[in-house]
């Protein structure tokens, strides 16, 4: 059953892995400040520090995660065709990569920023997984 799936899962895979890399990445950052407390970023921090931003991405995403990604596996479940699930899956795996890697780049204050608009491109898939989970669950 979930080898017709194949795809969807690499593209969860992904997004899992994304995140796990952002918490390396975070904690790497972290940890090279001259004083740090373990699991504390200082509040004086700001956009300007790649540690603040690092942190902000990494929990970004585990903000975002749970909301598509629970979603997408009972889509799996329901029988939700396989190639629109796969992309919607992917353009969100690509929203999110490319969201942290403008996030990681790009130190500004403005609102909506670059990562603003990948951000609203990954919010719109994770209202595609609810629909097509709602739509297969009464069909």
């Amino acid at each position: 059953m979930f080898t017709v799936y194949t795809y969807s899962i690499a593209g969860l895979l992904v997004i899992s892995f994304t995140v796990f890399v952002q918490n390396i990445v975070a904690a790497v950052a972290h940890r090279k400040q001259s004083r740090y407390i373990p699991g504390k970023v200082s509040e004086e921090l700001s956009h300007d520090s790649f540690v603040f931003r690092s942190h902000r991405t990494f929990h970004n995403s585990l903000e975002n995660i749970h909301q598509f990604t629970l979603p997408a596996l009972l889509c799996i479940f329901l029988g939700a065709p396989t190639d629109i699930l796969a992309i919607v899956i992917w353009v969100f795996a690509l929203s999110r990569i490319l969201h942290m890697a403008l996030y990681y780049a790009v130190a500004t204050e403005k609102n909506p920023s670059p990562r603003s608009y990948f951000y609203v491109v990954g919010a719109l898939c994770t209202l595609g997984v609810y629909g097509l989970a709602f739509i297969n669950l009464f069909t």
